[in-house]
């Protein structure tokens, strides 16, 4: 069980970081965002989100800015645009499929 939990949160940030390059360089809300992942995981909450965008944040691949209703507004930013496009490692934490194009 908790190795589903794990799997869905490294998927959750993968999500969030394609999400977020496709709404580049405006950015994304997080109701916007939220839509995307629930396309995959049905059940996923804000709070859920949050957690996740905070992560993503503390790894310094997204910045976020926090709105007074509640609401945040996130934008990759340019390590989080190296890890979506294969540029740099991964960080631990994060689902990225291997890469499977291009040779090595």
């Amino acid at each position: 069980m908790t190795d589903l939990v794990k799997a869905r949160r490294e998927n959750m940030r993968w999500l969030l970081l394609n999400a977020l390059n496709n709404a580049r360089p405006l950015g994304a809300m997080d109701v916007l965002v939220l839509t995307v992942v629930q396309a995959i995981y049905p059940d996923a909450t804000a709070n859920e989100l949050h957690a996740q965008l905070a992560y993503l944040e503390n790894k310094e691949l997204v910045d976020i800015e926090r709105q007074p209703d509640g609401h945040w507004h996130s934008v990759l930013n340019s390590n989080g645009i190296d890890v979506v496009e294969y540029t740099v490692n991964c960080p631990a934490g994060i689902a990225r499929p291997a890469k499977y194009w291009g040779g090595a």
